[in-house]
């Protein structure tokens, strides 16, 4: 625990931890070796998320200081021209052959990180960790339902099985307490969105902004989050987290400030969902 690993090129970093948290960032790296070509496929995104690397180092350390148990880390450290860790095989490496063996052992050590957790507490989340530029300065919560079907009403959704759709499939049929099942674990009092909001952290989906309004931006999660959540029924649930910049990731207080609101919702998260409160428990 707490030992950094890398592929065999430097580019992917794990650090296991032993809390039941596995936070991944995959568009924060930095590194722009001259021999890889930059990626050039169609409808490639190649801009960073500005800052998301050292946010994700912040976040793992505040939440083992607060909890005494360590969140697993995963960072891709190539620039996005180079490489994109939440994409799909051919998206991710623009066609660099040489790249194929760091996308595999990128999703291997998400991999190895979700059995430990399994190993150790049985139940778990992983976050994909991100920024994004849209105009509203608010957390994006990607549980993989798209801004409409979110416009829908609470009933709408149930009935429509939306949340055995999401990434978190296997929380919502079975959290600890009946009545945060199903869609009120999207925008519920005791959501992460709700938890958030208490900290003063806007975020959408929430009680507060239960949904993006037609026009607004949003994203709802990738690739990493569909791979590595429970739609498929895995034993780890997964949520993006898309972090405006202003006040969250822009300077090193802010980051601080950040995790330590993060922190607090995820360990009352933890405790009311998956029954977990820490070593000390």
């Amino acid at each position: 625990m707490g030992q950094m690993y890398t592929d065999a090129s430097g580019f992917i970093e794990y650090v296991p931890g032993d809390a039941p948290l596995v936070i991944v960032a995959p568009h924060g790296g930095t590194l722009s070796p001259a021999g890889l070509p930059d990626r050039s496929c169609a409808g490639c995104t190649t801009v960073n998320d500005l800052n998301t690397q050292e946010l994700a180092r912040t976040l793992v350390e505040e939440f083992r200081q607060r909890t005494g148990a360590r969140p697993h880390l995963i960072v891709n450290r190539l620039h996005r021209r180079k490489f994109d860790g939440n994409r799909d095989l051919a998206e991710a490496t623009g066609g660099t052959a040489t790249l194929n063996a760091s996308w595999t052992w990128l999703h291997a050590a998400i991999d190895s990180a979700k059995a430990g957790v399994a190993r150790r507490s049985t139940r778990g989340l992983v976050i994909d960790l991100h920024g994004h530029a849209h105009p509203i300065a608010r957390l994006e919560l990607g549980y993989l339902l798209g801004d409409a079907e979110l416009r829908a009403t609470d009933a709408t959704l149930a009935a429509g099985g939306a949340m055995s759709r999401s990434s978190v499939a296997r929380l919502a049929a079975d959290t600890r307490t009946v009545d945060d099942r199903g869609v009120t674990l999207l925008r519920g009092p005791r959501s992460l969105g709700a938890l958030l909001a208490a900290e003063g952290i806007r975020s959408v989906p929430s009680p507060t902004d239960p949904a993006p309004l037609v026009g607004e931006e949003y994203f709802n999660g990738g690739y990493n989050t569909q791979r590595h959540g429970s739609l498929a029924g895995g034993s780890l649930d997964a949520i993006q987290i898309e972090c405006h910049l202003t006040g969250v990731r822009d300077s090193e207080g802010n980051r601080a400030q950040f995790a330590r609101a993060l922190t607090t919702a995820l360990r009352t998260y933890f405790t009311v969902h998956y029954g977990w409160t820490g070593p000390s428990s």
